[in-house]
């Protein structure tokens, strides 16, 4: 998780005791202000030209929305993950060095980990690995 500077961003829990990336926290009251927010993260996603895309994401977008449906007879609260994941590359053939090199190994790693809640979760253990990574911790509730 970086921020738009590069430093490297905290998961933190908030008020209601949900993980949030640094406590960023954003309200919208209508479907233009959900698109503002979505134009921001997009803005603040980083991509750059690998060997094997030209176009290659560096980081894992991922977007919570916290809604609540009310009527004079009930509330109903929900919450909905949108993920656009950066995909795995083969070192190999990225071509990647620096910190290309480090960002796609730190892709690679995020996205095994999420392969292993996944797997541990359609295999019923007792423990499952959330906190291995940034990604799964975030996505713990899903």
């Amino acid at each position: 998780l970086l921020s738009k500077d590069m430093d490297e961003l905290q998961i933190k829990t908030n008020s209601s005791n949900d993980p949030v990336v640094d406590n960023i926290l954003m309200a919208a009251d209508s479907v233009d202000e959900v698109l503002q927010i979505l134009e921001f993260a997009k803005e603040r996603r980083c991509v750059r030209a690998t060997n094997s895309n030209a176009e290659s994401s560096r980081s894992h977008l991922v977007f919570t929305i916290h809604f609540s449906v009310q009527t004079p007879n009930y509330t109903r609260a929900g919450k909905l993950h949108v993920c656009d994941l950066a995909g795995s590359e083969r070192l190999s053939k990225s071509g990647s060095t620096g910190t290309l090199l480090k960002e796609t190994k730190a892709i690679n790693t995020s996205l095994s980990c999420l392969s292993n809640v996944i797997e541990s979760l359609q295999g019923g253990n007792s423990h499952v690995p959330f906190r291995d990574s940034k990604l799964t911790h975030l996505l713990k509730d899903s």
